[in-house]
């Protein structure tokens, strides 16, 4: 082993023992402010104290909501260092206290705040980062719209600049990402209750940031983000020889118009469901040979193909006259988890009954992991 190699294999192993000394990392995300991310942080303390866990509250902000404060009641919490900025005394969370006190888990709330001016780090979620050194567990929080690579989307949905911004490597460090959703309607009847904001700001919230649009929107952004954080531990973390094997569909269609639009739709929403690729797959036979359908069935046929390609599908066109056989081979081919059908009255599925493979095809199926849908 030459020195370079030598040198970046003692790297890899500090980072080995950096990581295992490391304190474990909990985020809750949430679309916008009023979700619950605190509230859940201290249900989730008051829930570790009472098993025992030494855990106290680093810096919490209840924006002076009742359910959220009176679940403060009770917890330890770790005193704020005071200071003068300004002219005015203001509070920071005592990063230096948290280190020297060392407690098993500290909550430490607004991860994308901007400490005061003197403090060690510039930002909260670097404070984090000293933490999670030190060997401390950490869980804290954030709203999507903080996340550095969102930025821009969020302004133009917002309408709004965001300044405290968290980069995307402090989301991949966490060991658990959580996102606390509710609805667009479930959201403005908490700011409606008065849940949120103060009584003043109610009606301003509502004509701004608390659109159903853009929260909409926001909530398929905190969605994403947390499914992208999940994908990307997986590929990362799961060895390949356990990992779940991906989804893939197998759509089988004929000439039968009406019938292939129905296994179309079904199939692109089950792949959609599960955020996987599926084919449509169309066996020719010698008797659907274009010299020998009528020209509306090649019509509705190349339609059914323009529909799957616009569904997301890749369309599949074999030439056989076993029509089992190649629907089995093809999901070989293209590693296919399920095979979607339509319902034995159409024609189609009787032209497969028929044939003798058919037997030979659920054979085969029922000795691997390849499942059978006859879609309705």
């Amino acid at each position: 082993m030459n020195e370079e190699n030598k040198e970046q294999s003692v790297e890899h192993f500090l980072e080995l023992i950096k990581k295992s000394r490391r304190g474990k990392f909990k985020i809750y995300i949430g679309m916008s402010a009023g979700v619950g991310k605190t509230y859940r942080m201290l249900k989730e303390a008051r829930s570790l104290l009472r098993n025992g866990i030494d855990i106290k509250i680093g810096y919490v902000e209840t924006h002076m909501r009742k359910e959220t404060q009176a679940l403060v009641e009770g917890l330890p919490i770790i005193p704020r260092r005071k200071l003068f900025y300004k002219g005015k005394e203001l509070e920071e969370m005592d990063l230096n206290a948290i280190i020297n006190l060392r407690p098993e888990v500290v909550v430490v709330d607004e991860l994308a705040h901007t400490n005061i001016e003197g403090s060690k780090n510039e930002k909260r979620w670097q404070d984090v980062v000293d933490i999670l050194n030190a060997g401390i567990n950490v869980i804290s929080a954030v709203n999507i719209q903080h996340i550095e690579s969102l930025n821009e989307e969020v302004e133009k949905i917002t309408g709004t600049a965001i300044n405290e911004r968290v980069p995307d490597k402090v989301l991949q460090m966490a060991d658990e990402v959580v996102n606390i959703d509710l609805t667009a309607d479930e959201l403005v009847d908490r700011l409606k209750e008065g849940k949120i904001y103060d009584e003043k700001k109610i009606q301003q919230a509502l004509n701004n940031f608390f659109q159903a649009e853009r929260i909409l929107q926001l909530r398929e952004l905190a969605l994403r983000e947390v499914a992208n954080q999940v994908e990307r531990k997986i590929n990362t973390e799961v060895p390949k020889n356990i990992k779940a094997r991906p989804e893939i569909f197998l759509a089988c269609i004929s000439t039968n118009e009406e019938s292939a639009k129905i296994i179309i739709r079904k199939t692109a929403r089950l792949a959609s469901y599960y955020h996987s690729n599926w084919f449509l797959l169309y066996v020719q036979t010698s008797n659907e040979s274009s010299d020998k359908i009528n020209l509306a069935s090649q019509r509705h046929l190349i339609n059914n193909f323009k529909l799957a390609t616009q569904l997301g599908g890749e369309v599949l066109k074999v030439k056989s006259n076993n029509i089992a056989k190649t629907i089995w081979e093809t999901a070989e081919k293209y590693d296919v988890t399920t095979i979607c059908l339509g319902k034995p009255h159409f024609k189609f599925y009787q032209l497969v009954m028929k044939t003798a493979v058919f037997t030979q095809l659920l054979n085969k199926m029922s000795k691997t992991h390849i499942d059978l849908v006859i879609l309705s």
